[in-house]
């Protein structure tokens, strides 16, 4: 619980449950499936498990307007 205190829902006003729910989605969402966790060699939670390619150009992906970013190698 406190990742997510830190890490999102201190950085907003909440507006409503329908609000609160959407923030919490989208961090959810992000915490499994972009952020990297030492413990899993800095993959995230449901990556592949390959590891991400070394060449390319560096892309970022936001949520939240921003208060959540993932950086990834594009795709060839």
């Amino acid at each position: 619980m406190q990742a997510i205190e830190r890490e999102c829902l201190d950085k907003f006003i909440v507006f409503g449950r329908e609000h609160l729910d959407h923030v919490c989605r989208e961090y959810v969402e992000h915490y499994h499936a972009e952020r990297p966790h030492q413990a899993m060699q800095n993959r995230p939670l449901t990556g592949t498990g390959a590891a991400p390619p070394n060449s390319g150009e560096v892309i970022c992906r936001e949520r939240l307007g921003g208060v959540l970013r993932h950086y990834q190698r594009a795709t060839a």
